[in-house]
């Protein structure tokens, strides 16, 4: 069976989808998660085979050609996920896998699959609204999932390369108002200074600065969402000195100042 043909994806979506009874095959050069909402599915990667429900996901690599199909009444929540869009350990996707979900991230998954149904999708040309909704709902999905998920997956893959990505990233993600000190982190984990900056690359794709930089941003998308807070307040939350260099980051990434990205619609 032919696998289907993609148009290129350069930003992260998520979309509500049911498969039918019929096999198909499928095969993208990006990151793929299947998160199971109603019913059931049967998806096989690189010859390996599970059933995903509502309490568990698919985790799929670009490249990995997958073959699915519905079993009866379905509904799915698929994440798309181009590389270096969002901060994501790329070791996260190192190998095809089915994982559990924990009730927090199942009811997250139910949340923003509820205002996934009145979205575009995110391939169509929908312009901003649309843009702030798969970015948003994007960030949120992925942030979870690394919290809930990573640890085990981490204990799983990160034996061998000697590095906690998980760890790491919530460690990271707990002190983003702080300057990163490479020092006191690679002590932290147990390594010099030259071993752990090798260590992060081969796990997360980028250089610690870089992946911080990324984390910065995408946390700042889901404060946006909360009105009381002020723009200069998420700045220092997130780790720039000021609203002024906050601003210039985030425009230069998502092509819209954090106060015009706050006023669109978030659906």
């Amino acid at each position: 069976m032919n696998p289907h043909h993609h148009a290129p994806v350069t930003a992260p979506g998520v979309e509500l989808r049911r498969y039918g009874a019929i096999e198909e095959t499928d095969l993208h050069d990006f990151h793929q998660i299947v998160l199971g909402l109603d019913g059931e599915m049967e998806m096989t990667v690189n010859g390996r085979g599970e059933r995903i429900d509502r309490c568990s996901a698919w985790l799929i690599p670009a490249g990995a050609r997958h073959d699915y199909m519905g079993i009866g009444d379905n509904r799915q929540l698929v994440l798309d996920l181009p590389a270096a869009t969002l901060a994501v350990p790329e070791r996260l996707f190192d190998t095809a896998r089915a994982v559990r979900l924990d009730p927090a991230l199942t009811q997250l998954v139910s949340k923003i699959a509820q205002r996934a149904a009145a979205a575009t999708p995110p391939r169509d040309n929908a312009g901003l609204r649309a843009r702030r909704f798969h970015w948003d709902a994007s960030a949120r999905l992925c942030a979870a999932f690394i919290a809930q998920t990573g640890v085990a997956a981490s204990a799983q893959f990160s034996a061998a390369a000697g590095l906690d990505f998980a760890r790491i990233d919530r460690w990271l993600r707990a002190h983003l108002a702080q300057p990163l000190r490479i020092a006191d982190l690679a002590a932290h984990c147990g390594f010099g200074m030259r071993r752990f900056h090798q260590l992060f690359i081969e796990a997360f794709g980028e250089t610690p600065h870089r992946y911080l930089q990324r984390l910065r941003l995408d946390t700042a998308l889901t404060l946006l969402a909360e009105p009381r807070a002020s723009l200069t307040d998420i700045a220092l939350e997130v780790g720039f000195g000021d609203q002024s260099a906050f601003t210039h980051a985030f425009t230069r990434r998502f092509g819209l100042a954090p106060g015009q990205w706050r006023a669109l619609p978030s659906h």
